[in-house]
């Protein structure tokens, strides 16, 4: 991984572009993330994960997707079972915690069994924000439920689901972005409560999980900690925070650099995100301008960067023995209107 930059990219279409080839090559990115627009066919994902990963033959790139169930599900029907979302799955839990916590690990397996055979390997999963009252409902029904223990041992099952698959999970939105009044792909959300609401309410889940390998950042303020900078350009949120309270030592990705929560150009926020002490910038768009504005701010990965991202590639496990048909059948057999 000598020369390889510190980003996960996206791209623009269900194949590569010579002209996407040729850039990969040449930047050599940590990681790749596919959206909806990537997804076509079976076949033709795993050709594109293949071929992205031809890009950077150096280290095994790790290919991201969203793929939480609900309504943020980026492989559908009839190339994946349509799942439920978390709220779904804490609805089970506040009836029956262990049903509950093996529906969520259950389908976190089953992701595994529908992406891993695609060549994607990582799903940003599970959501650990605790939404409140009022709040915007870009986080919602994501949300395994509204208190923290719920949603920490949710998120727990459901990460254990995806390393028993042979994935890796990536915890978001560090340090919770439950509270936040705005959607952060349209607008900076401002979180104004006091720090120990902070630390009793949004923060346990992220301790819970804090040995998890990646998670990704929020792109909220909050005003308690740093009245200026989101977490994911702010040092004091990343240092006292995410690496100091939470205890957090994993690989830290940045949300979307091109969400307009940030400010500036995408130059100036990649620079701010590298600044603030995220490991990876994330960008996700597939538009080579912007890529090649981002590229020209990031780093190579070096220092305890590279040493997260190493114990990432490190911590891939083989699939456990689990029977899908099986699995499938119980797991369905829990949402019958489903």
């Amino acid at each position: 991984m000598t020369d390889t930059r510190a980003l996960v990219l996206g791209c623009s279409g269900p194949v590569l572009t010579e002209d996407e080839k040729a850039f990969y090559r040449d930047v050599q990115p940590w990681g790749f993330i596919l959206f909806a627009r990537n997804i076509e066919s079976h076949e033709q994902i795993r050709r594109l994960t293949d071929d992205l990963r031809a890009t950077v033959p150096g280290h095994h790139a790790p290919v991201l997707i969203d793929q939480e169930g609900g309504r943020v599900q980026r492989i559908r029907p009839p190339l994946a079972d349509k799942y439920p979302s978390g709220a779904d799955l804490g609805a089970i839990y506040r009836s029956d915690r262990e049903r509950g916590l093996r529906a969520a690990w259950a389908m976190s397996r089953l992701h595994a069994f529908d992406l891993l055979r695609l060549g994607i390997d990582v799903d940003c999963l599970p959501v650990l924000d605790v939404p409140v009252p009022g709040a915007h409902d870009v986080i919602g029904s994501r949300a395994y439920g509204h208190d923290p223990v719920t949603v920490a041992e949710m998120g727990a099952a459901a990460a254990a689901g995806l390393k028993a698959g042979g994935m890796l999970p990536i915890v978001k939105h560090m340090p919770g972005h439950g509270r936040a009044g705005a959607d952060s792909h349209h607008n900076l959300p401002v979180v104004d409560v006091a720090l120990d609401d902070l630390k009793a309410h949004d923060f346990p889940p992220f301790i819970a999980l804090k040995n998890e390998l990646m998670a990704m950042s929020a792109h909220v303020v909050y005003t308690a900690i740093d009245g200026t900078q989101p977490a994911t350009t702010s040092p004091v949120v990343i240092n006292d925070i995410i690496r100091g309270h939470i205890g957090f030592d994993g690989l830290l990705m940045s949300d979307d650099v091109s969400m307009n929560a940030l400010q500036g150009t995408i130059g100036e926020r990649t620079r701010n995100i590298v600044a603030g002490g995220c490991d990876i910038v994330l960008h996700c768009n597939g538009v080579m301008a912007e890529m090649t504005a981002v590229v020209a701010e990031t780093p190579a990965l070096a220092g305890k960067a590279r040493a997260r991202a190493e114990a990432v590639l490190n911590g891939f496990g083989k699939p456990d023995a689990t029977d899908e048909k099986a699995l499938r059948a119980e797991f369905f057999a829990m949402f019958p209107s489903a």
